[in-house]
């Protein structure tokens, strides 16, 4: 297993996924995000949503918004729907997935 530049924990199972960060060659990148879990395929790609806060100024007052980015699942890690999860930035995997789920952090 090797060292992704990332503090994170490794995961406890093995891969032979060339886009894995822990077992292949995919390098990380640029920015790194923290959301749930929308939609995921093990060893494919996964939906993560993100929520937060926009401030509207007319109003002067907060908005909840949402946003969603599609990653790659290594097979390594294990996740299901709901789950916290980390992700960073790679080069693009696929057409809309530029992202790769990295950690697990909560359920």
């Amino acid at each position: 297993m090797k060292n992704i530049g990332i503090d994170v924990k490794p995961p406890k199972k093995t891969c032979d996924d060339e886009l894995c960060p822990f077992h292949g060659s995919t390098k990380l990148r640029g920015r790194m995000a923290r959301g749930k879990i929308a939609s995921a395929i093990p060893g494919g790609n996964a939906v993560i949503e993100m929520h937060y806060f926009q401030y509207i100024k007319k109003y002067m007052r907060y908005e909840k918004r949402r946003n969603k980015l599609h990653a790659h699942l290594p097979p390594c890690i294990e996740v299901e729907k709901s789950d916290i999860v980390t992700v960073a930035e790679c080069r693009p995997l696929s057409k809309t997935a530029s992202f790769v789920v990295i950690e697990k952090t909560g359920e």
